[in-house]
């Protein structure tokens, strides 16, 4: 028989967020590991916040709330409280519970700016690396480095003389400006709207845009991310960071590092090997000799890091499509560093359930 279309209202209920999350949903995976990386992050996190006076947002629960902002490409925080105050899922991760209001959007992100001082980005991206489960996953032997470009929260109307020797845009919303016979560079022209962003193109023939550069370290046992930074886009970005990546990461002698045809320089080269690691980066012969000889190529890891290196370009695309940093929503390298970290924990985690899973 049909049933009757009644109306429920206003009825008290006892199921919890958590009972209404499948039993096979990969958030039941990650959830354990970053409840686990936050508890190793408890000393990072008593430094931020003085022993007295209003509590503000659970720092845990900020980040639980970002990584699921990365996880399902949520385009802003407002949208991202729009989601925390029906969405049982995104609740039970973050830890709230069914009659707990979502927070204001101002609120939310003053406070995930204090998380800012504390490199706390950072800090969770290595507490995650240092989970029992992970830790076996990683290589300490082999690596990868490679950089892209993050294009900024800023328009290319906003690039103007760092003197103020031009005529301003034109009125409205998205007012005219002629750049017709403007020769504009870095050293006499700065953004506006952000003053860290820097006109760069990566490859000739590819139109000049405002962007940072981001960079990621990988292991390449699995093609997780250990380390990530960004920086302003120069032509010794990459090569720079990378040394920098290694050096910080605490990679032992007798390592390698596998990198396409920009690193190979002769001050990258003598760089790693002046650390005790050996540089894999593809040869640039166009042109030019390489700095790299055979004492490098005959051997036959040196094919391999070459192969595998290309995987990092997998945790690129994610942290560019699914983390929705192609075109960055923030202004500033601080900003956009700790974010970029944060999305490259994300992809690490996110690809935890196989990996678990196949080693089970």
């Amino acid at each position: 028989m049909r049933g009757a279309d009644r109306q429920s209202g206003k009825l008290f209920s006892y199921v919890s967020p958590e009972a209404m999350v499948p039993a096979a949903h990969p958030l039941r995976v990650i959830h354990p590991l970053v409840n686990a990386a936050l508890d190793r992050m408890e000393a990072d996190f008593e430094r931020l916040y003085a022993p007295i006076g209003r509590p503000s947002i659970a720092p845990e629960k900020l980040l639980r709330a970002l990584l699921l902002q990365a996880f399902f490409s949520v385009r802003s925080e407002r949208q991202l409280m729009e989601q925390l105050s029906y969405n049982m899922l995104f609740r039970w991760f973050v830890g709230l519970s069914m009659d707990a209001p979502s927070w204001d959007v101002t609120v939310f992100t003053k406070n995930r700016d204090r998380l800012l001082e504390g490199d706390i980005a950072r800090a969770f991206l290595m507490a995650t690396l240092a989970d029992p489960k992970i830790a076996p996953l990683l290589s300490d032997e082999h690596f990868s480095v490679d950089g892209t470009l993050i294009e900024a929260w800023a328009s290319m109307k906003s690039f103007r003389p760092k003197d103020g020797g031009d005529d301003p845009p034109g009125d409205g919303r998205n007012g005219e400006r002629d750049f017709h016979g403007e020769k504009r560079s870095n050293e006499t022209h700065a953004s506006t709207t952000d003053a860290d962003a820097r006109l760069y193109k990566k490859a000739a023939g590819q139109a000049a845009k405002l962007c940072h550069m981001g960079h990621l370290l990988m292991e390449n046992r699995n093609g997780l991310v250990v380390a990530a930074c960004v920086t302003p886009a120069t032509g010794t970005a990459e090569r720079e960071a990378a040394a920098r990546m290694m050096r910080d990461h605490g990679v032992s002698d007798g390592a390698t590092v596998g990198a396409d045809k920009a690193y190979d320089t002769m001050d990258f080269v003598a760089e790693m090997r002046r650390q005790g690691i050996t540089p894999h980066v593809a040869q640039n012969n166009k042109n030019r000799r390489s700095a790299i000889d055979g004492r490098t190529t005959r051997h036959a890891g040196y094919g391999v890091s070459l192969r595998v290196r290309k995987r990092i370009e997998e945790a690129f695309g994610w942290i560019k499509t699914v983390g929705g940093m192609r075109k960055t929503r923030h202004r500033g390298t601080v900003l956009v560093d700790w974010m970029f970290t944060l999305n490259a924990a994300a992809c690490n985690l996110a690809r935890m359930p196989r990996l678990l899973a196949e080693i089970a």
